[in-house]
């Protein structure tokens, strides 16, 4: 994962990674006429979970899955019918039976650009359900690597000294225009931990929320006092 320098604190400020930082460039892939057999054998000697299924482009028109696979075991009767089926059922009925991969994937393909960044990756991953995201180039369509949730996990390996680096100079200073020598900030194990006072108490919700963008930070303990207390007042009535 690329690493910014601390020193540098233009580009320290709000740093976001990108999918193209953490993604796997070397991808095993399938054709729509890929047997059964081979697609197994793909799986398992790369230990991978899924096959994106690229067409004579390269371009990704599916992807197959253990999941998808193991219905071939897990499916009782695929040769029955039901007065009511669902889409779903249906879906599953079919790929029990499929012995190619055109006929097994899940299609349209979900698929991430690299220029998205790691937490609309993470979004999407979590919103469908899925584990991992083809990456496509935005003008070609063609497959250009493949990302998974333990590619995404690699930000929390950032440093704990650049996410202080981050938490002080485009923080406080970048962001809420505050002078970082009024705080006591240290990160240990991606925790920070921040002592200080600010103006009012409607502050301390929002200088927190601030803290928590920062990319890498695993949790924010705060001692924050404040000057004065806002929550009680109310504007004076009009006559």
């Amino acid at each position: 994962m690329l690493v910014l320098p601390v020193e540098d604190k233009e580009a320290v400020a709000m740093r976001t990674s990108r999918v193209e930082e953490v993604m796997t460039e070397r991808v095993v892939v399938g054709r729509r006429d890929t047997p059964f057999k081979d697609i197994v054998a793909a799986l398992l000697d790369n230990n991978v979970s899924a096959l994106p299924i690229v067409d004579d482009d390269w371009k990704v028109v599916g992807v197959v899955s253990d999941a998808d696979l193991v219905l071939k075991e897990a499916e009782p009767d695929p040769s029955g019918e039901w007065l009511v089926e669902g889409s779903r059922r249906r879906s599953e009925r079919r790929k029990s039976r499929a012995t190619v991969a055109g006929a097994l994937m899940s299609a349209p393909a979900i698929v991430v650009g690299p220029g998205d960044t790691v937490a609309e990756a993470a979004a999407t991953m979590r919103r469908r359900r899925i584990r991992r995201l083809p990456v496509v180039h935005p003008e070609t369509g063609r497959l250009v690597g493949i990302v998974t949730r333990s590619d995404l996990l690699r930000v929390f390996l950032r440093p704990d000294a650049e996410i202080r680096a981050e938490v002080l100079d485009g923080v406080l200073r970048g962001v809420l225009h505050l002078d970082p020598r009024a705080f006591q900030v240290e990160v240990t194990q991606g925790i920070l931990h921040i002592r200080g006072e600010v103006e009012r108490w409607s502050m301390v919700d929002g200088l927190v929320g601030a803290l928590l963008r920062v990319e890498g930070l695993v949790g924010v303990e705060e001692q924050l006092s404040y000057r004065q207390d806002d929550r009680y007042q109310y504007p004076a009535p009009a006559f």
